[in-house]
Order: C-alpha cells, then sequence, then structure tokens
C-alpha cells in the first residue's frame, strides 16, 4: 500500500503530572475569603500548563468569573444536603467546561479513555451504535454493521429517550453511553422516538462483544464489484485494497466499476480516510484541517496511483456517513472521480484532539475544522450527493400466474442460433433488496459503456 508524506499526529501531552490538587475539607475552618483564594491559586495552577505557550496579552486570569466559581464551589461543600468531594466537584466542574463546548468535547476518565483506544482498534463491548447529543436526548447517528443494535432494527436518525426505565434527558452523553455499554449477555432496553412514526418504539438487546470487521465485499455482476466500508478503522485501508484485488482477480485482472458504500459509516481514523481516498486518487489535496493555532493547519495529499486504473467509482452515503465517511465522499467528489449517490450525509466536520492529562486520562477537544479539497467546510451542512435517491424499499411484484411468451407456445419455430432455454438463476438477493445499491450498480453499468464507447 501507498505510503503517506504526512501522519496525522495531534495528541499533544501536558506533561505526566496529574491534575493539581485542590483544598481539603479542612479548608471549610478557614474564612470564605481565604478559601476563595486558595481555590483562585489552584485553579491558576490547572491552567497553567495549557497557557504555558500563549501571547502575554492572551494570559490574563478572569477573576472576577473565579471568584463566582470559588464562592459557588464553597457553597455547596458547605450547604449541599450530602456532603461531596473536591475531586467529585472539580471533575464535574471539568465535564462542564467541556460538554458545554459541543457535541464532541468531552472529558475521559480511565473507564472512557480505555474504550476509546479498544473503538479504534475495532472490538469493544456494547451494543454496536455510534451516538450524539441533540435537543438533550441521545441520537443514534449509525448502527453498526452486524451487532446487536443493527439486528434489532436501530436506525440512523433514532432518538434514544429512555434507557431501561431512566429518562436520558438530562443525562450527559458520557454516562448514556456508561449504562448503553455492559457486561456480555445482558439486555438493556431502549426507547426511540423516529421520524413518521405516532409512538415511540421500544427494542430489547442483548449486549455483545463487537467484534468488526470493517470491510465487506462482494461481486454484484461480471466486472462489477462492491465494498462496504462500515467504519474507518486503522487496518481499513489495506483490507480494502485487498477486497479490491480479490475482485479484480475475479474479474479477469481489471473491473468495470466499483461501489463504495458508506452509508451509515460514522467514520473513525482520519489517517484510514486518508488512505482509502489515495487508493483512487492519483494527485491533489484530499483534505485540510484549520483552527485558531497555526499547527492546527495540516494537508493531506494524494500520491501517484489509481486501484481502479480509472475505472468508474459510485460512492453511497446517506445521513449515517458522518467524519471520515465524509472527508472520502467530499475529496472524490471535489476530484470529479466519482459520483456521490444517495442523501446527504451527516455534516461532523470537526476535529476533535485526544489529549492526555495523566496516563489514564485525557480530554477530547474539538481544535479544528475539516476542508474538502476546494475549500468546503463539512461541519454542519454535509456533502450534497451528486444524485439524491429517497429512501424506499424495494419489494418484488408478485404475479398471479406467469405471462405468455412465444417459447410457451405449443409447436413455436425453433431459434435457428440453436439457443436454449436458459434456467432462471438464482439472482443476486442484495441488489433484490437494496434499491440504492440497485441504482448504483445501474450508473455503473451506463458509465461504463459510455467509457467504452469513447475508447
Amino acid at each position: 500500500m501507498k505510503r503517506f508524506s504526512k501522519q496525522f499526529r495531534r495528541n499533544r501531552r501536558f506533561g505526566r503530572t496529574a491534575l493539581p490538587g485542590f483544598a481539603g475539607p479542612r479548608s471549610l475552618h478557614l474564612c470564605r475569603t481565604l478559601f476563595h483564594g486558595c481555590l483562585a491559586v489552584a485553579l491558576v495552577a490547572a491552567l497553567a500548563p495549557a497557557q504555558a505557550k500563549a501571547p502575554a496579552a492572551k494570559s490574563e486570569l478572569p477573576l472576577k468569573e473565579l471568584r463566582i466559581f470559588a464562592n459557588i464551589f464553597g457553597r455547596i461543600k458547605q450547604d449541599y444536603v450530602e456532603p461531596v468531594s473536591d475531586r467529585e466537584l472539580i471533575e464535574h466542574a471539568i465535564r462542564g467546561m467541556l460538554e458545554g463546548l459541543d457535541p464532541h468535547s468531552a472529558y475521559l476518565d480511565e473507564e472512557d479513555y480505555k474504550e476509546l483506544q479498544e473503538g479504534t482498534t475495532g472490538q469493544f463491548g456494547g451494543l454496536g451504535i455510534e451516538v450524539g447529543m441533540e435537543d438533550g436526548f441521545i441520537k443514534v447517528i449509525a448502527p453498526i454493521d452486524d451487532t446487536p443494535a443493527q439486528r434489532a432494527g436501530i436506525k440512523a436518525g433514532d432518538l434514544i429517550i429512555r434507557l431501561d426505565d431512566r429518562p436520558v434527558k438530562g443525562m450527559s452523553l458520557t454516562d448514556a453511553v456508561k449504562i448503553m455499554r455492559g457486561k456480555p449477555g445482558t439486555k438493556i432496553k431502549l426507547t426511540v422516538r423516529r421520524a413518521g412514526e405516532s409512538k415511540p418504539l421500544v427494542f430489547e438487546i442483548t449486549r455483545a462483544i463487537i467484534k468488526q470487521a470493517s470491510v465487506k465485499w462482494r461481486s454484484l455482476a461480471p466486472g462489477f464489484g462492491y465494498v462496504r466500508l462500515s467504519q474507518f478503522q486503522a487496518p481499513t485501508p489495506q483490507d480494502m485494497l485487498r477486497a479490491i484485488r480479490k475482485l479484480k482477480k475475479k474479474s479477469g485482472g481489471r473491473l468495470k466499476g466499483l461501489v463504495l458504500d458508506l452509508r451509515n459509516n460514522p467514520g473513525g481514523v482520519l489517517q484510514a480516510a486518508v488512505a482509502v481516498s489515495d487508493a483512487f486518487l492519483d494527485k491533489g489535496l484530499i483534505v485540510y484541517t484549520q483552527g485558531r493555532e497555526q499547527s492546527s493547519r495540516l494537508e493531506f495529499r494524494a500520491q501517484a496511483g489509481d486501484e481502479l486504473q480509472g475505472a468508474p467509482l459510485v460512492v453511497l452515503v446517506n445521513e449515517g456517513s458522518a467524519s471520515a465517511s465524509e472527508i472520502v465522499a467530499g475529496a472524490l467528489q471535489d476530484h470529479h472521480r466519482a459520483v456521490i449517490m444517495g442523501r446527504t450525509t451527516f455534516g461532523k466536520g470537526s476535529v476533535q484532539s485526544i489529549i492526555p492529562i495523566t496516563e489514564k486520562i485525557a480530554i477530547k477537544l474539538t481544535t479544528a475544522r475539516y476542508y474538502t479539497p476546494s475549500g468546503r467546510s463539512i461541519q454542519a451542512e454535509g456533502i450534497e450527493p451528486d444524485i439524491v435517491l429517497s429512501r424506499v424499499k424495494l419489494e418484488a411484484v408478485k404475479r398471479a400466474a406467469p405471462l405468455l411468451r412465444e417459447a410457451d407456445l405449443a409447436d413455436h419455430l425453433a431459434n435457428p442460433n440453436g439457443h436454449h432455454k436458459k434456467k432462471k438463476g438464482k439472482g443476486n438477493g442484495l441488489l433484490e433488496k437494496d434499491y440504492e445499491l440497485n441504482e448504483a450498480l445501474n450508473l455503473l453499468k451506463g458509465m461504463a459503456i459510455f467509457a467504452g464507447s469513447r475508447g
């Protein structure tokens, strides 16, 4: 596989020191002014690593706001109905700071940090859904292929309003995810609101270890291949290239066209998205990032070599295609390398950096936005497909009796070329159920015919 000139490494370390300690319970015996002063000093210490590189003009602390914070901190310690530790209060404050910024910034405690690392390697426990927040509820970005959630019938766009008997309203995303995760074999009941349904739907789902192969492939017709990417993990590009090469071998060394299916793909590792895009491009910009810091401007460019050798490419997307999926679709669309077909994508165009605070905890912070090669921001807009497909269900028409044809008539003349009646094949079960894939294949065949007529 091609190597890339740039690697995306956004993890910046603040050092291995733990979060600074704050005044303990004995601070309540001090006068309130002294307590506020101690807390303000502790907050200065906490902020110091992040501000070490900041210009002098921007290093002033908001003392008035810090006094208010310290006052509230003291009031809670003194008047809350039950005792609460300093550590717990500070952790709540940190979570609130990050979750108040945007739906994707978050504090990662030891358990969260471990789960994040497991999620990018392809194996983790839970239900198998990518989720975000919307209006205080948990929104399903996409169910992951071959997981309990997908098999139960959870769909992209569903709003989860209850977890077992607990209302989701008021929960943080982190807390909701913790409830959904659990011991394999245990069950959880999800109550969801779905567009077009008058009443909430209830799904009982059994948790499992999610062992996910991110790449699936098959032949759709002689010379036409299909590759499905359900997520962007570290091994995804290599697995995709192997799948394409197997399809080419099956088709006599060259494909007439390929469908790349990114529907309900919630994203994943940026390097994987860059590598997948580069597999179909000979040159040019794939994606760039831009944030407030100069160092946040990163560019990723393609190197020579198109795995399909210019054969037609159709990319299927929908409202569950997010983040890394949108990077691939946007790059191939801007370079006119593929026809994007389906529905407008999710619109998650921001970059989250995982910043370790200690060896066991970290923060996930939004630090930049993604831009397509032509300078389009994906954020909150998504990728508009070149060909829009409505959401429909494909259903075979059953006839009461077969229609009569010439070959069915008694004593019909034989065909002079010696052709015999062919047996009916079983057909392609995937195509019979998937309208969008059917349309993609029909488009590919037309593009291949057109390309052949020009050649």
